[in-house]
């Protein structure tokens, strides 16, 4: 039986990013994405609604969030839904579901985007940068 697991995300960072390393020596990210959504109720109030998303990056689509990608900068992400258990510090099990990114495309300003060390934003290339990690980059840590 054919099944679909793909998520589709454009949202708005809620930290700077932090890129590590695994054991193996491969770059991995977890960032939170912060999506909204607006409507009207019954009343004519606009209600808001903000949704967080835990999302995982591995190799270079990890380097790129981790160089180009802060606090606040609009990011589009494709990937798909994974769930996990770890034991917590009072070694308690505990679930935790994640969007593993496969294809991020940085949107918004480029002056936006973390500015690197010698200060100068890079010139602003004609479409935003896209990444599509490699299949086997969705593997778990």
């Amino acid at each position: 039986m054919a099944s679909v697991n793909r998520v589709t995300l454009l949202g708005n960072l809620g930290h700077d990013p932090e890129v590590r390393k695994t054991t193996n020596g491969k770059s991995v990210v977890n960032v939170n994405l912060a999506t909204s959504r607006r409507w009207t109720d019954e009343k004519g109030k606009i209600e808001e609604r903000t949704d967080w998303h835990r999302v995982v990056a591995f190799g270079r689509t990890a380097e790129v969030i981790g160089e180009y990608v802060r606090k606040g900068s609009q990011l589009y992400v494709e990937g798909h839904l994974q769930t996990r258990e770890y034991l917590d510090k009072e070694k308690e099990k505990r679930f935790v579901t994640e969007v593993i990114a496969q294809r991020i495309q940085l949107l918004g300003r480029p002056e936006d985007r973390k500015v690197p060390a010698g200060g100068e934003i890079p010139a602003a290339p004609a479409e935003p940068p896209v990444h599509e990690g490699p299949a086997e980059d969705d593997s778990p840590l």
